[in-house]
């Protein structure tokens, strides 16, 4: 789950820095930005927007019935089907990088494709991670993390509980962000779009190893 932490960091950046200040991991930015964008305000578009909603809320219904249909089968088998599919979108989307000029934000079919792609694969990731109900670990979005950090911390007069797994998610969201815009203001979209599907593949397939993958979900 830290390692999917990572790729979401590597993720952000692309669809950030990449695709025209679009989030297509972590939808909350993208209602607000949508707001901007009805409003008029410059540098809003409120298609790529739309895009990306749509797209990961695709994603989260199509993991919504994998989910169901694997309920009563060995996990492992859930969970490296899950992560194919996501593999699969995330490197469909680096070929597609290999032509896309990301100052332009052209062509634009290869930007919505792209947008789709990766919102998709983020609504699949979401919609699949819901269903393990791993506390503190979503790993897309920090908010309630952090704000479990502090409302639960000794200062607050909690027991702090989580607090390692909590501040791990962030430090590792963080370091993947860092390792994204590092990539894409370096060699472009395609590379780490193609370095988060196999990060993904790997982790997964390593988890998948071990003996409890075999109880059903």
């Amino acid at each position: 789950m830290l390692v999917l932490s990572f790729t979401t960091g590597l993720v952000d950046a692309v669809s950030v820095l990449g695709l025209g200040k679009v989030f297509t991991a972590n939808m909350t930015g993208n209602i607000v930005f949508l707001g901007f964008a009805v409003a008029g305000a410059p540098g809003f578009a409120v298609a790529p927007y739309l895009a990306a909603l749509a797209s990961f809320l695709l994603g989260a219904l199509l993991a919504g019935r994998l989910g169901v249909a694997h309920r009563e089968k060995p996990l492992r088998q859930w969970l490296l089907r899950s992560a194919l599919i996501e593999v699969a979108l995330l490197w469909i989307a680096a070929a597609l990088a290999l032509d896309y000029d990301v100052a332009s934000l052209s062509p634009a079919p290869r930007l919505f494709a792209i947008i789709a792609l990766t919102g998709i694969a983020m609504g699949y990731r979401n919609g699949t991670v819901r269903q393990l109900k791993v506390p503190d670990l979503t790993t897309t979005v920090l908010t309630l993390t952090l704000t479990g950090l502090a409302a639960d911390s000794h200062f607050a007069r909690g027991t702090n509980p989580n607090w390692g797994r909590r501040m791990a998610a962030v430090g590792v969201l963080f370091l993947g962000a860092l390792a994204g815009g590092v990539l894409v203001l370096q060699f472009g979209l395609a590379l780490p779009l193609a370095i988060t599907g196999a990060v993904i593949l790997a982790a997964t397939i390593a988890c998948s190893a071990h003996p409890d993958m075999e109880k059903a979900p």
